[in-house]
């Protein structure tokens, strides 16, 4: 049972007692990321991200690396286009511990110039690593010039020109533009005493307020179909070919985890077993959806030989358009409902995992779902509905196709570049 509770400033707390388990997950999450940003700001609030750790007016960034330590537990954070979240893991025992801290990093962080400065660095380097990761890197491009006139696209690390130009000033400014605690919601998830923890946090998170609150609207992105090629000089291509996917509150979306997992969500799906068990054309395929508030991207990935991308691409075109003209068979369906299920219940036995889970129920649904409630909507749905929304995702007008490595236009065939 999740019980849920609100602070006097409108934080948000949802809290899931597992008594049979010895730790406990807790979750900052803030309904702010990377599609926020100004253009100036690009990367702020994965670099926010970061400095939080880097000190408060009681505690070093030693101390705060030595807390959790100390501990045996995890503390750390990530950053998407949508949310920011920093979450611990401790045996329960320590729970007031990482409470106490994580309410001391939210409010108290100083953000000193010089950490600032030496931040930048490191952010560079990471975004030099990811440059180095094609198969990060092409996702990532892919998404620039799909969704090039939405803040959707813009890189989470930010570009090495915004990242050096990060100050004090503008960290803060962000955080009082955004930071609204009225869009923050505390999860917990594994063994704690329910009347403990909700003294606790009201005593930790109660008196954080924020009276400069002012985003920008978020509007929805629009596909703009493409074909891009990146030289590199890499052994293999990689390829992302994308179509439009659908928003996280979209009714259909339990359609779409099937969709997905019949495709391209794991060894037995079609993708995988056509091109990489069949013909042996790639190492890597698999197909993912990227749902955000208003949109959404259905991607599917390949690393192949420069020599096969022209066969990969048009067998993947083939097999969507098989998909839209004859649908799934019945036995694939019941199989990914097994998988989809079977999946989601032995995720739930990570005290992390449930935290997650219920956080981002409140956070973008406003309630938390039973798994009763999840694997009846699983269940409902049916092999029209699976053909459908085929029809309505997989279209020439919206396909979209990026590729890095020692390629040229002749790679492709012509009806993608049509």
């Amino acid at each position: 049972m999740v019980h849920k509770w609100v602070l006097e400033n409108g934080i948000r707390v949802v809290a899931e007692r597992i008594p049979s388990v010895k730790s406990v997950s807790i979750g900052l999450w803030i309904n702010v990321g990377s599609r926020d940003e100004g253009a100036e700001e690009q990367g702020v609030s994965h670099f926010l991200e970061h400095m939080f750790f880097k000190g408060t007016k009681t505690r070093s960034a030693k101390d705060i690396a030595l807390a959790v330590d100390e501990l045996g537990g995890e503390l750390n954070a990530f950053t998407t286009r949508e949310t920011t979240t920093f979450y611990a893991k401790v045996l329960d025992e320590h729970l007031p511990i990482v409470v106490d801290l994580l309410s001391d990093l939210l409010q108290n962080s100083c953000f000193d110039p010089s950490e600032i400065e030496k931040e930048s660095q490191v952010i560079i380097e990471e975004i030099k690593m990811v440059e180095d990761d094609p198969e990060d890197l092409v996702y990532d491009l892919h998404l620039e010039e799909t969704w090039r006139n939405s803040a959707l696209a813009h890189s989470i690390l930010g570009t090495p020109e915004s990242v050096k130009g990060m100050t004090r000033g503008k960290i803060l400014g962000y955080i009082q533009r955004t930071y609204d605690p009225r869009e923050m919601v505390i999860s917990i998830a594994g063994r704690f005493d329910l009347a403990t923890i909700m003294t606790q946090l009201e005593s930790a998170f109660g008196d954080y307020t924020n009276d400069k609150v002012n985003p920008y609207l978020r509007t929805p992105p629009k596909i703009t179909p493409c074909v891009q090629i990146k030289k590199r000089k890499l052994e293999q291509a990689h390829l992302c070919i994308g179509t439009e996917g659908l928003s996280y509150l979209d009714r259909n979306r339990y359609v779409l985890y099937l969709l997905n997992t019949i495709l391209g969500g794991g060894a037995s799906s079609r993708l995988f077993q056509e091109v990489r068990e069949e013909r042996g054309w790639a190492y890597s395929i698999y197909s993912s959806p990227a749902s955000y508030l208003d949109g959404g991207l259905f991607t599917i990935y390949a690393g192949a030989s420069p020599k096969n991308v022209n066969n990969v691409v048009d067998l993947v075109l083939k097999m969507l358009t098989k998909v839209k003209k004859d649908g799934v068979r019945a036995e694939e369906l019941a199989r990914a409902k097994h998988q989809t299920k079977g999946g989601m219940m032995l995720s739930m036995e990570s005290t992390s995992t449930r935290m997650s889970r219920i956080a981002k129920e409140q956070l973008f649904f406003g309630r938390n779902f039973t798994l009763r409630e999840i694997t009846r909507e699983i269940d409902r749905v049916s092999l029209a509905q699976i053909q459908t929304l085929a029809n309505t995702l997989f279209k020439q007008e919206s396909l979209s196709v990026t590729a890095i490595g020692q390629l040229s236009p002749k790679h492709f065939s012509k009806p993608i570049l049509s």
